[in-house]
């Protein structure tokens, strides 16, 4: 049967919800803008420290996406959009203003935790109300804004560094405004589309899917409808009842089922392959990687602001793709892309390489990504679980994700200074070239069809 959906409708909730990817990304990215000041400010002088200034909000991801898997499951998935909005606006001011080095962390933490919290909540919750034809570009659409998110963060940080742009020394850096407040102002920012989501947030219906399981099938029942009109809403509650069951409680016994476990891995594995492609280190340490190229400050930012833009744009062709040519095809293309990018970056560095060279292939591996494991991994840890246990399934993947991710982040001053910077993107390649063989073996195809016919076909 052929629905006539209310286009208007989904893409305004979809897009509520995926406010929470662009203050993910935003707050994500800021901190390699504000590193060379806030690193004066603070004086940091060991690599633990400066390891531990980029990666201790992925500790408070971990947290926030853990604690994501139950609440969502108690709550529902609107109360943890609004309370990932609140924590954004508070731990953005106060990081910003933090005027010690463990209060600054201390306040990271809590914005990781938001993070956490919208990277499981915000793709899960565009899943659950997107009808199975536009649920690939829905989905990415949360990557979209999450890549929006990124390039505002660069052009913001650019802007503000410009006036000690041009071979400033450490200490001139630290004496600066930037050093003593421009910086600030970089972590801040996020706090006013912080609030544009908190508001937001309360007008957007609950899930369909979670009504059902908590028995209030009348309620869902109406928000179906007005997402594709009542011959929708009776086919689609018929389906997901049938697929939920009768028990709205979800046992651990469910999550760690025989057949579960398959899937489960599965989605660990591509949370994993997502932050071990190495893309994470060009954003966190672009500071290192660009200065190693021959940048100087102003070069190093500006070039950010270009990744971001490649990125951005290379996320447009991923919306136009995912739902015509399917995940799987997008996946295998890009690790294939950023592996040989990776690789050829690596050699770039082991030739002495400078400038442009580097550029161009740090942008090659940024559009291979964009296009493929940044938001088609987002896609499929929102489909391929069960309807029953999706709540928890998608926080113990987005989990792995964020402790793959902080092992990557506090490892790589280790990794390139044992191995210089040829080494750890080789390393990189071999672990991207290692994923293409894993998603032709092990990743379904999920394009154009229901949740509930996923579940099914998965045997689930």
């Amino acid at each position: 049967m052929t629905h006539t959906y209310h286009t208007r409708y989904i893409w305004t909730i979809s897009s509520v919800a995926a406010l929470g990817g662009l203050l993910f990304g935003y707050d994500w990215v800021v901190i390699g803008g504000a590193k060379p000041f806030y690193e004066r400010f603070f004086q940091l002088s060991t690599e633990q420290q400066v390891g531990w200034a980029n990666s201790c909000a992925l500790l408070g991801c971990l947290l926030g996406s853990i604690a994501a898997g139950a609440l969502s499951e108690r709550l529902g998935r609107k109360k943890l959009l609004i309370l990932s909005a609140f924590l954004f606006a508070i731990s953005s001011v106060l990081t910003g203003w933090a005027m010690s080095f463990p209060s600054f962390v201390t306040w990271r933490i809590v914005g990781g935790v938001a993070i956490g919290m919208a990277s499981n909540v915000s793709p899960m919750y565009i899943a659950e109300v997107s009808p199975e034809q536009w649920r690939g570009r829905l989905v990415s659409l949360n990557q979209l804004t999450i890549v929006a998110g990124i390039l505002s963060a660069q052009i913001v940080n650019w802007l503000i560094a410009q006036p000690v742009a041009g071979g400033a020394t450490p200490e001139m850096i630290r004496r600066s405004w930037n050093g003593q407040s421009g910086w600030r102002w970089m972590f801040t920012a996020v706090a006013v589309p912080s609030v544009v989501f908190f508001v937001s947030a309360f007008f957007v219906p609950e899930s369909p899917r979670w009504l059902i399981k908590r028995g209030r099938s009348e309620s869902a029942r109406r928000i179906l409808a007005r997402i594709g009109g009542a011959p929708y809403a009776e086919s689609a509650l018929a389906a997901i009842c049938r697929s939920i069951g009768s028990e709205s409680r979800v046992r651990a016994a469910e999550v760690l089922a025989p057949g579960m476990r398959r899937i489960l891995a599965t989605g660990i594995a591509l949370a994993v392959l997502q932050q071990w492609s190495g893309i994470n280190v060009i954003f966190n340490y672009a500071e290192e990687i660009y200065r190693g190229a021959g940048y100087g400050v102003s070069g190093i930012l500006f070039n950010i602001v270009i990744t971001g833009a490649i990125n951005l744009a290379f996320t447009f062709v991923a919306m136009g793709l995912v739902d015509r040519v399917g995940r799987r095809a997008l996946m295998l293309a890009g690790c294939a892309g950023i592996a040989l990018s990776h690789g050829l970056l690596g050699l770039a560095y082991r030739s002495g390489l400078k400038g442009l060279p580097v550029l161009m292939l740090t942008l090659c591996t940024i559009g291979c990504y964009a296009m493929s494991l940044a938001p088609v991994t987002w896609v499929l840890i929102s489909e391929i679980f069960p309807n029953r246990v999706r709540g928890p399934a998608v926080s113990i993947a987005v989990s792995a994700l964020w402790i793959a991710c902080f092992v990557l982040t506090f490892t790589f001053p280790l990794l390139n200074g044992a191995l210089g910077p040829a080494g750890a993107f080789w390393f990189y390649a071999a672990t991207c070239f290692a994923g293409f063989w894993f998603v032709k073996l092990r990743v379904p195809e999920t394009k154009g069809r229901s949740l509930e016919q996923i579940e099914s076909e998965l045997g689930l």
